[in-house]
């Protein structure tokens, strides 16, 4: 009972998440830009950028997530999942998202061209954890990389999860100084969380990579799954994950 108390006060919410993060000013530039989905928002963003995502606000395992890219002045290619398919008519858009906006909140956010494995997106989860103790620090407690499966640009359907070094090495964009970097910002990002929620002990970072080596953080998740550390052939990054939540 407890615990259910502490999770439903710390409120699964994107967009207040983005609004928490984006007040470190070490973490601003590390962010996607985002905004709430309104028709303005939408326009404006597909004017700037030539892609976005829009996901819903309380979404997770990439579940009703939209990948929008312009083609042209008045088309657009949108992709949900494997499917694919074009809008000629930016106010038949408009309506759509309007329509699916109502029931749930959905924020609008620049597209990462993530760096790719085989041509599939691949992010990194990054595991930060500290222990019950108030005055306990942030620590990386595990660590792997996501690969998205043929078709999908989530990497939240994931063909394989593989070590992060592995995944670097094949992606032929960094090294293990590349991945102290991306742990140094998942570390400030739950240092900004913990302040604005005393008792998170644990969050899941999303940690994209673009193809210009910049490190961004997509999200955290305050009810990681942990499985895919059971898959890894090494076996202490679970332990020490499962030690955390004891202590």
């Amino acid at each position: 009972m407890k615990k259910a108390v502490i999770l439903m006060l710390i409120k699964r919410d994107k967009w207040l998440q983005y609004r928490i993060l984006r007040k470190g000013s070490s973490l601003a530039g590390r962010l996607p830009e985002t905004q709430l989905l309104k028709k303005n928002a939408l326009t404006n963003m597909l004017l700037h950028y030539q892609s976005v995502v829009l996901k819903p606000r309380n979404g997770s395992y990439g579940r009703d997530i939209l990948f929008i890219k312009r083609n042209g002045a008045n088309a657009y290619r949108i992709h949900n999942e494997k499917k694919a398919f074009t809008m000629t008519d930016s106010d038949k858009l408009f309506k759509l998202f309007h329509k699916k906006n109502r029931g749930r909140g959905y924020i609008v956010q620049r597209r990462l061209q993530l760096a790719q494995i085989q041509h599939k997106p691949f992010d990194i989860r990054i595991m930060v954890q500290r222990q019950k103790s108030s005055s306990s620090t942030w620590n990386v407690t595990g660590s792997y990389a996501k690969v998205a499966a043929q078709g999908y640009l989530v990497t939240n359907v994931a063909s394989r999860t593989i070590p992060v070094l592995e995944a670097l090495k094949l992606a032929r964009i960094g090294d293990r100084s590349l991945l102290v970097k991306a742990e140094q910002i998942a570390l400030l990002a739950a240092t900004q969380l913990g302040e604005r929620y005393p008792k998170l002990r644990q969050v899941g970072f999303d940690i994209g990579i673009d193809r210009n080596c910049r490190i961004w953080i997509i999200e955290g998740n305050y009810q990681p799954d942990l499985r895919p550390f059971r898959l890894l052939k090494d076996s202490s990054m679970h332990r020490r994950i499962l030690w955390y939540k004891k202590h």
